[in-house]
């Protein structure tokens, strides 16, 4: 038991010091080929944070853990929503931008909301299991092309932000990064998922509470140190746009992906956190049109760290 919670805890050092790696080599090989800091940070940086959940969901899936693979994202999508942009929000207020109110907060909506279709077979088809085929899987990557298609022509239409400067390094210092960044993360991914398994089994907890506590919040620590330092120096557009960009990715890429490489079977018991994670996003948009518009308040990201709180009183009492 003791040793299954180190390794989960060194797992956790690996995929956040591996993200770190990946980022950093990534974003300077792309430097140096010239492109632009804002496709940077809209994809390699996005890619990057949540590359500890693709690779803890990909195990997953292997492995057929298949509510470790639905927690995991699940989890992360309602503790980057309430938890990590509650703080930013309490640090400062977080000012958004038109698009983000009604472009992308919706289409984090429309995200969840398609694979909570996706996945009910028994409730939508009254089939005996629920499951994310490969074909499901196919739909949520077609939408990740076009969230991908989005981004792209936001950073044609916008004025490139270079103020965000990309530290560069030699190439192969950067290759190196790179392909060690990728390293760690296999390796702690894997990890993760052997020991949070173990650690479920051992105190007779379900792997669905594992993945919506402590591989949820081990995976989002990049969300987390982005989103609060990005707050803390009031840079709002990153606070935000890491928090929802990556919540769109969690469910149209990682999950997607997921599916495609082995079906994922899907627990109904979940579509209470998958209804939360709904409620939640639609409360951020109304927030963000009430009051004081497009700008998300102390008081109102304060709600959002109480609804985290109530929330993992819940799960932890369901179990």
């Amino acid at each position: 038991m003791i040793l299954n919670v180190v390794l989960l805890v060194f797992s956790f050092i690996l995929l956040v010091k591996g993200a770190d790696f990946l980022v950093s080599g990534a974003s300077s090989l792309a430097k140096k080929l010239g492109v632009s800091t804002l496709v940077i940070g809209l994809t390699i940086v996005a890619l990057g944070t949540s590359a500890p959940e693709l690779l803890v969901n990909i195990f997953a899936s292997i492995r057929g853990v298949n509510d470790i693979a639905f927690g995991n994202i699940i989890g992360s999508n309602i503790l980057n929503l309430f938890l990590i942009l509650g703080l930013s929000a309490a640090i400062f207020p977080l000012a958004v931008n038109r698009g983000t109110t009604w472009k992308e907060v919706p289409l984090a909506l429309l995200a969840t909301l398609v694979l909570g279709l996706l996945v009910n077979d028994q409730l939508i088809d009254k089939n005996q299991i629920s499951i994310l085929s490969r074909i499901d899987s196919l739909i949520l990557l077609c939408f990740f092309i076009i969230f991908i298609y989005y981004t792209l022509a936001i950073s044609k239409n916008k004025s490139v932000n270079e103020a965000k400067e990309v530290k560069t390094y030699n190439s192969w210092p950067s290759v190196l990064m790179v392909l060690g960044g990728l390293v760690m993360l296999v390796v702690g991914g894997n990890l993760a998922v052997h020991s949070g398994t173990a650690i479920a089994r051992a105190l007779g907890a379900s792997e669905a509470l594992i993945g919506l506590t402590i591989l949820a919040v081990g995976t989002s620590l990049p969300e987390l140190c982005t989103s609060v330092v990005a707050a803390y120096k009031k840079n709002s557009d990153i606070a935000v746009g890491n928090i929802i960009g990556s919540n769109v990715l969690n469910i149209l890429f990682i999950l997607g992906l997921s599916g495609l490489i082995h079906p994922i079977g899907f627990s109904p018991i979940l579509n209470t956190d998958l209804l939360i994670l709904i409620t939640g996003t639609i409360l951020l948009l109304i927030f963000l049109l009430l009051g004081k518009r497009h700008i998300l308040e102390r008081w109102q990201g304060m709600v959002f760290v109480a609804f985290y709180v109530v929330y993992a009183f819940f799960i932890i009492h369901r179990g």
